[in-house]
């Protein structure tokens, strides 16, 4: 039943995401090209770090009395976008805790130093951001690092304190955010 459960929120993760895709697409073919405003390049951002894979493990894998959410999502993801906010007011709430939010872009290497540092300061989500090239990141980096993710969908959310994790694959409400988030906190 556990297994029919996770496979139905993995569909529904592509799904939602490769549909977000699709609309953006679709509006951009729909619209004249002269009415297509190309933003400015963005200046690569300082805080804006990059970590090989064995450093995306190494953070993951931190076991301390420091809680670490840790949110992997793409700039073009719809659900991903969608639940920002609650991770921002989590940051923000939880800031003088032992609570470290981060957000781990896997968007293309190409649109590093243009899309994500744009998108990352339009979210406010900059300064608690790092980039890992998802093609890099093969089965055996998911397999030594969490129980259910595959890396076949996003959002996905991993959380640890100590030797105690949490995975959610898919978007989270606020509710469910701050449910899990709390009952690391007890």
């Amino acid at each position: 039943m556990k297994k029919i459960i996770l496979s139905t929120l993995l569909v529904v993760a592509l799904v939602s995401c490769k549909k977000e895709a699709e609309k953006t697409e679709e509006n951009i073919s729909m619209t004249d090209s002269a009415d297509i405003v190309v933003p400015e390049p963005v200046a690569a951002n300082a805080s804006l770090k990059s970590l090989s894979t064995q450093q995306t493990t190494d953070f993951l894998q931190k076991k301390n009395d420091t809680l670490y959410v840790t949110n992997f999502f793409a700039t073009w993801c719809g659900p991903c976008v969608r639940e920002i906010p609650h991770f921002k007011k989590k940051i923000e709430e939880l800031k003088d805790k032992p609570v470290k939010i981060t957000f781990v872009s896997l968007d293309q290497k190409q649109v590093w130093n243009t899309e994500v540092p744009r998108f990352t300061q339009e979210h406010g989500i900059q300064d608690h951001t790092i980039l890992v090239d998802g093609q890099l990141l093969d089965q055996n980096f998911f397999a030594s690092n969490f129980k259910q993710w595959d890396g076949g969908a996003i959002p996905f959310t991993f959380m640890r304190k100590g030797d105690k994790t949490d995975e959610t694959l898919g978007m989270m409400s606020e509710e469910q955010l701050n449910e899990k988030i709390n009952s690391f906190l007890k």
